[in-house]
This record gives C-alpha cells, sequence and structure tokens, in this order.
C-alpha cells in the first residue's frame, strides 16, 4: 500500500509539474505574439511543440483563459485572445497599483537572498537589442514580486504584466526606447534595498506609466 501510494504522490507531482510547464511555455508564446491574436489553439502541434501531453497543456489553456491570454467558443475552440489597444489604458491604471503596492512591499519584506537576486539583474547592462531589454525588465519585475512575499499580489502583477506586454510586441518593430525605460529600474531597485517603500511605491508607478506614454507614442 506505501508503494502504491508513494508511486501515485509521484505521479501527481510529476503532472503538477508538467502542467506548470506547458503554463509557461504557452504563457510566453501568447505574450510574443508567436501564437497571433485570434489564432485557433492546435493541440496537436503544441503537445509536440512543448514535450507535454494532452492533459497538462489542457490544464495549462484552461488557466491561460483565467488569464484572458486564451478565450474557449463552444463548438468552436479555443483561440489567442485578441489585443485591443484600448485596454492599455485600463492596464495601467492596475499595473501602478499593483507594481506600486509590489514595490513597497518589497522593501519592508525582501530577504538577503532576494537583495542579493535583484543586486545580480541590476548590475547587468542592457543592450540595444528590445528583445532582450524586455526580458531584463520582466526579470527585475518577477525578483521585485517575488520580494513583496504575496503570492496573490505576485499572480496578479504577473498576469497584467503579461497582457501589457503582449500590446508592446505589436510595436516591436517600431519601438524606440525600451532600453532607456529598462534602465529606470536599478533606480527602482535602490529604493527597495534601502528599505523606503514610500519612494519605491511612486518610482515603481512612474515606470508603470512611461511604458504606456512609450507605446502611445506609436498609436
Amino acid at each position: 500500500m506505501q508503494t502504491t501510494t508513494a508511486a501515485l504522490d509521484h505521479a501527481a507531482t510529476e503532472q503538477v509539474s508538467q502542467a506548470e510547464q506547458a503554463y509557461l511555455a504557452l504563457r510566453d508564446l501568447l505574450v510574443r505574439l508567436e501564437i497571433a491574436p485570434g489564432e485557433p489553439l492546435n493541440e496537436a502541434a503544441l503537445m509536440e511543440r512543448l514535450d507535454v501531453g494532452r492533459t497538462p497543456l489542457r490544464e495549462a489553456r484552461n488557466r491561460l483563459v483565467v488569464d484572458r491570454l486564451l478565450v474557449t467558443h463552444p463548438r468552436r475552440g479555443t483561440f489567442a485572445t485578441e489585443v485591443n489597444l484600448a485596454d492599455l489604458a485600463l492596464l495601467t491604471d492596475v499595473r501602478a497599483e499593483l507594481e506600486g503596492l509590489a514595490a513597497a512591499r518589497a522593501a519592508t519584506r525582501a530577504t538577503n537572498a532576494d537583495r542579493d537576486a535583484l543586486q545580480a539583474l541590476v548590475v547587468v547592462g542592457v543592450d540595444d537589442d528590445p528583445f532582450a531589454a524586455m526580458r531584463h525588465d520582466t526579470a527585475i519585475h518577477r525578483a521585485l514580486w517575488r520580494a513583496a512575499h504575496n503570492h496573490f499580489l505576485e499572480q496578479a502583477c504577473e498576469r497584467h504584466h503579461s497582457l501589457s506586454t503582449r500590446i508592446w510586441y505589436l510595436f516591436v518593430d517600431r519601438l524606440a526606447g525600451v532600453s532607456a525605460h529598462v534602465d529606470e529600474l536599478p533606480d527602482l531597485v535602490e529604493r527597495v534595498l534601502a528599505g523606503d517603500a514610500t519612494a519605491a511605491r511612486a518610482q515603481a508607478h512612474a515606470h508603470v506609466r512611461h511604458f504606456e506614454d512609450v507605446v502611445t507614442t506609436l498609436l
């Protein structure tokens, strides 16, 4: 009985791991618009591409429907959601508050390990490749969310960051100033490391608003 239980527990853990792997990989494809807005989800192709089974892929799909990166229509299938440019201002309103709160909490809750991770990220230079710059931006944001030590807040930040980043990818060929935008983050991290929650919140708020300004210039 113990052997059987252990085997079932291992299988369940492996399934969760595969579902998480599928979720993260599929989310990235949707955010980077490698699955285009409005494109139907090809389950068989994705199983092969992501090297996951049908069940974990469907679990990932269900999570991404909640995240509003996918939409399911009865009798038609599942599709990548459309990107609505009018959503940018709405997302910015929410993200400014979420990111500000995360930065403020990180300033008071960051552990030594969190601080080391943030410091290591900000000392890395940002090159002119807009894709690399955005990946760097995302890495620092995620480190800040983790340092807030509130998994509900971290999930909310991730979800809204993904939705706004999709809008950025629409303009990747024309968008200038991404590196300058990312260059704002060392100042934010400095305020977090100094334990100044008020300044960290204000800096994070301004950083998110600047992202909207950069994209709006192209609309």
